[in-house]
């Protein structure tokens, strides 16, 4: 897939307008918001979290269940009770169509809050993919759907339905933290979440990350040395010259 930074005033309008959707429930449509979509997509998390500082991705235990793993959504959030699906059914019924939906269920790993009937129900809904800090169940009908499903383990007991909860604010997921219309993007190394307002500096960055990535691929595979395509033996000889221990750095006045 191809991929084409956006750079420019526009571009970024068209970030924020993410955030504004998920409170006027607009379209999804604008080109701008597609192109976004396939950016991130052929960049991947690994790339995006370079592009951040190696910041943005969730914890290592955030994995896809389903058939496919690629996606990229902005996020609609939901925060509900640790043990109780109540919220989960009307977080999946406010769900826009091409938005990731994010629950945080506090990481509680033995109650299932998703399962195979909301898996069939979000994907014919059109969601880009569903991510739980939580456990989920059905597992042999959820590995049958192309939606992404990520979520930390897998548990036969169900939640309650009981407790309120709410949508639509920022929450906890993973270890980072989401607002509403943050740009969401898994695939087969995890979940990485870029915050709406650096969406085109982030591209950007990933973009170049990208191009320099290819060269050294296309070098190592001709047989070069990894090390010295990254100056490795530089950087150890430079360290080498300089004392490990913050104590010795104390210059005496």
């Amino acid at each position: 897939m191809k991929f084409v930074p956006r750079t420019d005033a526009t571009a970024f309008a068209q970030s924020r307008l993410v955030t504004e959707y998920m409170a006027r429930k607009s379209s999804f449509s604008a080109t701008g918001l597609i192109q976004a979509r396939e950016n991130l997509m052929s960049a991947g998390t690994a790339i995006l979290s370079d592009a951040m500082g190696k910041t943005g991705a969730m914890d290592h235990d955030m994995r896809c269940w389903s058939a496919r793993c690629q996606m990229a959504g902005p996020a609609f959030t939901a925060k509900v009770h640790p043990a109780d699906i109540l919220m989960v059914g009307k977080a999946l019924s406010e769900c826009p169509k091409d938005a990731v939906l994010v629950i945080d269920g506090q990481g509680e790993l033995n109650t299932a809050l998703w399962g195979g009937a909301t898996t069939i129900a979000a994907g014919l809904k059109g969601l880009a993919g569903v991510v739980i800090d939580g456990a989920i169940r059905d597992l042999a009908e959820i590995r049958k759907e192309t939606l992404p499903v990520f979520a930390r383990s897998v548990v036969p007991n169900a939640g309650g339905a009981e407790y309120p909860g709410e949508l639509n604010i920022s929450i906890q997921c993973g270890g980072v933290v989401i607002h509403p219309g943050d740009w969401i993007v898994g695939d087969e190394d995890g979940v990485v979440v870029v915050p709406s307002t650096l969406l085109v500096n982030i591209l950007e960055k990933a973009r170049r990350l990208l191009e320099v990535e290819k060269a050294i691929y296309e070098e190592i595979r001709q047989g070069k040395d990894i090390a010295t395509l990254l100056h490795y033996h530089e950087l150890l000889d430079e360290k080498s010259k300089k004392s490990l221990l913050p104590q010795m750095r104390y210059l005496k006045k």
